[in-house]
């Protein structure tokens, strides 16, 4: 199926896509009246729309990474890498699955409860309406993109803000969503300020979807609390990685490097507590100096360091030690900072500093790395290093976190088919693969009735005690015996109906 000629309405220019503050309300009721439209376009339809958008994200590639990475002075390959080759493959993952995953299921007789005979149910899945998307400042192209994309193909139009620096990002995606044949009145983009958010809010969104910190987190929930608006929150981590003793070290090194540089260490994945076995601590530590020579250390922005600082600083006063960074006197850290000697009271395991800062932790076995992980009010990532799959998966299955990875890092985060989210203070709910696109529909359950036996509707009959008493010791009583009696009393209580004239509760 062909998307709609590029020279229909949806061929308007992406500009016009542009909310300012004081028109937000409008935008929302536009975007409102375009969305009953939307929702009402078959699914196949809208998904061919998706499968021409991949297309387009692929031929301009080169613009999509550039407009990402220009605003974070970032290599564009890095962006291209991370950020536009996920972004297809979320496309290429709805055109599959997206018809199974959104279809309507139907509820056969199997298992229906005796007093449902006749019944016949389905469970639809159907748009929410406006979606307002808060993007975030470090992925302004691949995270408010996947949320985007898979909140179009489940019928719904979206309300875009974007973090700071996204909004180059944020209108190239918009201007190639109105070349492969959307609306362009599905998608607005607003200001990245704060004041435009909570315009937004006000507006009555009929859902929000936040990728940021927990301390804003906290902030947006409070003023969706009196609107009852459902959202979902992707908040902040400070991910642990779990080294055994016989971890191949020298992938756990090309793994922390990666963590630690990926995108200037502004990744909520990214690592942050590294908790290894004492057998082989020193050699990760002589490792980790060895990859970060002070030589090669970077300034933090002042921002950053004004907010890291304190935290090194009282580490390192309580007699933490400098592995890689260090503290500049003219009061800016040098970066990526790998700290050793840590106790489980050091502030920096229980705060999230979206900044390249690791504490190396050694513990003496498994149950102290996983009590020492799950320690922490976040739980968004963790990751597991050691040559034994069985007992990996079994510290997998201990570890609180959204999202566990064994032998790796970050990088399988980005597969399209799996949720991503996080528990604690790392969020709730998921976006991304079907439970992500599902978050975006709310269930409708269709029930018919077919036949005329209607006893409920009666009114109650003496007998009709014992015969409910009977029905459930017969279908939920323990053991053959009890349900025995059951049975007998069951039809005791039926054959006793037709005796007695039914009572009127008149």
């Amino acid at each position: 199926m062909k998307p709609p000629a590029h020279n229909s309405p949806a061929r308007l220019s992406a500009n016009s896509s542009r909310v300012e503050i004081e028109s937000i309300p409008d935008a929302i009721s536009t975007a409102r009246v375009a969305q009953a439209r939307w929702a009402a376009t078959p699914l196949a339809t809208r998904l061919a729309l998706v499968r021409e958008l991949r297309h387009l994200i692929a031929e301009n590639a080169a613009a999509l990474s550039e407009a990402s990475a220009s605003a974070r002075h970032r290599p564009a390959l890095e962006s291209l890498t991370a950020e536009v080759l996920p972004l297809a493959e979320a496309c290429r993952f709805l055109e599959r699955e997206a018809e199974s995953i959104l279809a309507t299921r139907r509820l056969g007789r199997r298992a229906l409860p005796l007093w449902l005979s006749g019944v016949r149910r389905e469970i639809r899945r159907e748009p929410l309406g406006v979606v307002l998307i808060m993007g975030p400042g470090n992925y302004p192209l691949l995270l408010p993109g996947v949320q985007l994309i898979q909140a179009l193909a489940a019928g719904n139009a979206i309300v875009l803000k974007p973090g700071l620096g996204g909004t180059a990002a944020a209108l190239a995606l918009i201007q190639l969503i109105v070349r492969a044949g959307f609306d362009s009145q599905l998608v607005s983009l607003l200001p990245e300020s704060t004041e435009a958010a909570r315009a937004a809010i006000e507006a009555r969104p009929d859902k929000v979807l936040f990728t940021g910190s927990a301390e804003t987190g906290e902030k947006i929930l409070q003023q969706l609390a009196p609107h009852l608006i459902p959202a979902t929150m992707e908040l902040s981590g400070s991910d642990a990685v779990l080294v055994r003793a016989d971890a191949d070290l020298d992938l756990v090194i090309k793994a922390l490097v990666f963590g630690l540089t990926l995108n200037a260490g502004a990744t909520c994945m990214a690592p942050k507590r590294v908790f290894v076995h004492r057998s082989i601590a020193t050699e990760l530590e002589g490792r980790l100096a060895r990859a970060f020579p002070i030589e090669l250390s970077l300034r933090l922005a002042p921002a950053l360091s004004a907010r890291v600082r304190p935290m090194i600083a009282e580490a390192v006063n309580a007699g933490v030690h400098f592995i890689a960074g260090g503290l500049h006197d003219d009061g800016s850290v040098l970066a990526p900072v790998v700290l050793g000697g840590a106790t489980p009271a050091h502030r920096l395991l229980h705060e999230d500093a979206f900044a390249p800062v690791l504490v190396v932790v050694t513990v003496a076995n498994d149950d102290e790395a996983v009590t020492r992980a799950n320690d922490s009010p976040f739980a968004l990532g963790a990751g597991v290093f050691t040559r034994d799959n069985t007992v990996a998966r079994q510290l997998a299955a201990r570890l609180n976190a959204g999202v566990v990875s064994i032998n790796d890092l970050i990088i399988p985060t980005a597969d399209a088919h799996v949720p991503f989210g996080g528990r604690k203070r790392s969020g709730f709910g998921v976006t991304r693969g079907a439970e992500g696109l599902l978050e975006l529909t709310a269930p409708k359950v269709i029930t018919v009735s077919r036949s005329k036996f209607r006893p409920a509707f009666d009114p109650p009959h003496p007998k009709d005690e014992a015969m409910f008493h009977a029905y459930l010791e017969l279908t939920h009583g323990r053991g053959l015996g009890q349900r025995a009696r059951a049975l007998v009393a069951l039809f005791k209580s039926l054959s006793g109906r037709t005796k007695h004239p039914k009572q009127s509760t008149l």
